[in-house]
């Protein structure tokens, strides 16, 4: 029996509305990028691929989509480490202290994070920490280590323990069950983890504002030239920031499809 009435239509309208909202802002940009004007207008009087032309004779695009990668990568690599030793004291042992750990370790994720960049910076400063791109890799990680914690956690609250009793009743060592049973199971969490750090970073602005210094990543320039200097060269940049990102999280999805062939 065929449902009738508005209730249909509404929810279709109720979608495209959200999706509407999703990519408008994208659309705008792609948009805003084959003007030959910096003023911002639409439709343009001349649709043009000059300001993508410029880009990608710009030195400066690929150094900061460099500095950008070199951040994103460092903290992928701390969040996953530092995310898996603590979603095991979040999720998997049961220890004294392990409440207060849980409300310590979010904390972080509901600062407001222009004041954790500034909170960050006058600790770098006080510590005679000159900020560069290592520096942003410790703000980001300080607010994005949580969040893959939270993540990888969720593979742990639904793990059997049984399989790692079964193992070492066999005969394994704890680097052994770890190595082959308790990291297999924690991959999925482990690997969803990775993609929001990297995605997370590669987006940030309140930390990276304060705590880069000369190292400008993507985001902060993208800031500063909409701010004081706009033209069709900066939304050029940043659709290619948009698909570099794109490009670089399809490639480790193919990466772990074609691991999981393998095996």
């Amino acid at each position: 029996m065929s449902r009738s009435g508005p209730l249909p239509f509404l929810r279709a309208a109720w979608i495209v509305a959200i999706l509407a909202c999703l990519y408008l802002p994208i659309v705008s940009v792609v948009l805003a990028s084959l003007a030959n004007s910096r003023y911002m207008r639409f439709p343009h009087r001349v649709w043009t691929l000059d300001a993508y032309r410029e880009a990608v004779g710009f030195f400066q695009t690929w150094d900061l989509h460099l500095i950008s990668l070199q951040i994103a990568a460092g903290v992928v690599a701390l969040s996953v480490a530092l995310g898996t030793l603590g979603a095991m004291a979040y999720a998997r042992y049961d220890w004294r202290g392990r409440g207060l750990f849980r409300r310590l370790l979010v904390l972080p994720v509901f600062f407001p994070q222009p004041v954790l960049g500034l909170a960050l910076l006058l600790s770098f400063t006080a510590a005679g920490v000159v900020p560069s791109w290592k520096t942003v890799v410790i703000a980001h990680a300080v607010w994005i280590v949580p969040i893959v914690t939270l993540v990888i956690s969720i593979r742990l609250f639904g793990y059997d323990v049984a399989q790692e009793e079964a193992a070492f009743d066999l005969g394994a060592t704890r680097l052994q069950v770890f190595r082959e049973v308790t990291l297999p199971a924690l991959w999925p969490g482990i690997f969803s983890g990775a993609l929001f750090a990297f995605l997370l970073s590669w987006s940030n602005l309140p930390l990276s504002i304060y705590t880069s210094g000369p190292d400008t990543p993507l985001p902060v320039w993208l800031f500063s030239r909409v701010a004081t200097n706009y033209a069709p060269l900066v939304p050029a940049i940043a659709v290619i920031g948009t698909i570099v990102s794109a490009l670089v999280v399809l490639g480790l999805v193919g990466l772990r499809g074609a691991l999981a062939r393998l095996r």
